[in-house]
Parts: structure tokens; sequence; C-alpha cells
């Protein structure tokens, strides 16, 4: 996007937005004057100096208060944008205060412990250095009772947690893959529930969020009856399929390096395994430490899978 060239920058204050905003909100100058606890001439020659910056007129008085032009409108718009983020900002550099000393326990599902929340980690400790840092693995049973006990602060799991006493937050999502040995005849072509009929399956143990999704899918497929096999972990089943054991169904960061050096192929089947959300857990009843408050801040902070 093109930007003004130096000299024909408008040049306006957050302060001048923020009483814009203000005064479309109240409908009036005098009672926008009273809520930001100015005067009234003051808070009319910041909006007439916004309108000399932009070279448009933004508010206009009749006999309904003060009523944003169309020019108005837009730039109000753009000016809840800005405090917004500005606001957000704040909240998550926040977190970050205070942050000499300390400790972090996060727990992370099997698969987002593994994966996930050593990347993140390795960001925050850029952040905040000094902390000390541990992450427990378990599956979604196992890490709801941390949670629970107390024994950890901050939780990522990949389902709703079931228990009331614990607040979840989506953060993230990503893409659940049916996976293959790489030499599957199966490979390379659009797949029906029928092709995938006589396979057998190879399963997360029982408790797991990912077995709940593996078992998910094959209900889509109408394969509840097919021949499956439980394995302990996201690596073993990985492996398994890798010795020709079966098919499974992965996240697709479980599997992406062994797809991109030929170990594993994804293949094409309709419909697709779902996807499933990312979600950022505690007990609601916690008052987290600040390490937990500047993590919860970076997890939300971060748009996508860290690569």
């Amino acid at each position: 996007m093109a930007a003004f060239p130096q000299e024909r920058r408008p040049m306006f204050s957050l302060t001048q937005l923020e009483i814009l905003a203000r005064v479309v909100d109240e409908g009036s100058f005098s009672a926008a004057a009273k809520t930001l606890y100015m005067s009234q001439p003051a808070v009319s020659n910041h909006i007439r100096q916004l309108e000399r910056s932009l070279g448009v007129s933004l508010v206009h008085r009749g006999p309904h208060g003060a009523q944003p032009t169309p020019a108005g409108a837009v730039v109000v718009e753009h000016a809840r944008e800005v405090l917004a983020l500005l606001d957000r900002l704040e909240h998550a550099t926040a977190g970050y205060r205070g942050l000499d000393t300390g400790q972090l326990v996060v727990a992370g599902t099997t698969t987002l412990g593994t994966y996930l929340l050593p990347r993140l980690i390795s960001e925050f400790t850029i952040r905040a250095p000094k902390v000390s840092c541990q992450i427990r693995v378990g599956n979604e049973d196992t890490v709801e009772s941390w949670l629970l006990a107390g024994e950890v602060g901050l939780g990522l799991c990949a389902a709703t947690p079931t228990a009331e006493a614990l607040r979840s937050e989506p953060v993230l999502t990503e893409d659940m893959v049916l996976v293959a040995p790489a030499g599957c005849p199966l490979k390379d072509r659009e797949l029906t529930a029928a092709d995938i009929a006589t396979s057998r399956f190879l399963l997360r143990e029982p408790g797991s969020a990912t077995r709940r999704l593996q078992e998910q899918s094959l209900r889509a497929w109408g394969l509840d009856q097919v021949d499956t096999w439980d394995l302990w972990g996201s690596d073993t089943v990985k492996e398994a399929v890798q010795q020709d054991l079966g098919l499974a169904v992965l996240s697709e960061h479980v599997v992406r390096r062994e797809v991109e050096v030929g170990f594993l192929v994804c293949l094409d089947i309709s419909p697709a395994p779902p996807q499933r959300e990312v979600s950022l857990v505690r007990r609601a009843d916690r008052i987290l430490t600040p390490p937990e408050e500047a993590f919860a801040a970076l997890v939300r902070a971060t748009a996508e899978w860290p690569g």
C-alpha cells in the first residue's frame, strides 16, 4: 500500500482519534467533553485540527446532535481499529513485566506437547530468558487432571475440556490427514470409503483427543467395523504406518517431516478427516503468575502454527 509522501502525510494524534470516536459515541461535543474531563472548546479544537489534517469534514452538528459525515464514519471505523490494536498491544506486553525470575510449567496433549509447545517455549524464552520452563506431555485426560490439580497453570488441548472448572479458548486450527506407507498403491488418486474398507486402521490409546477424531473419521466413512489396532502415542502410530501395519488419521504436523522426505504419503479421500481446534486451557479460578500471563499472551498472538 502506497504511503503518503513525507510532505503530504496527515499529522494527527491518537488523542484526536479517541476524541472523535467519543464525540460520535456520545452524540454531542458537550457529552464527550464531560466523559473525557475536558472543556467543550478543547474537544471542538481537537476535532477541527483533525479535520484540517485530513482535509475533510468529519462531524455534522444538527438538531439530533453530533453525527459523523460519510468521511467521518470511515475515520471513526479506522480509529476504533487503531485503538483496539493498541489495547491488544498493551495486554500482550503487560505480562512480560516482572519476568526477571520465576517458573513456567505448561502441559500439552501428546501431539501439541511434542510438536507445538517446544516451538512456543523457544519464542517465549527469547522474550523472558530468566524464566525456567517445564513442559509436561500426556493424553487429553491426563492434561485435564494436571490442570484441575493445579500442577500446571496452562495447557494446550485438542478438544474442549469436559470439566466445568476449566476454561478454554480456541487459538489455532490444524488439519487431520489419512496417512499410508510410501509404497501404498492407493496414493495419487481420489479415494472413497470403499477403497479403504479392507485396510487395518491404527488408533491412538483411549483418552486421547486424536483417538476421538480417528473414530469420528471412521464413522464418517461408514467403517465402524473395520479392523483396528490400539497403539500408544502418535510416534508409535506413525512408525507402525511406515512399517506397513495399517493406515492412520494423524495431525498434519505429526507427519510433516516424514511426508516431506517420502517415508509416508497423505491419501486423498472424501470426505476428508476433520480439522480440529487447538485450545488454551486453564482453571477458571486460577490467578496466573506473570510468566503464565506472558505465555498466554504469546499463544493468543500466534496466528498460525509456528514453522
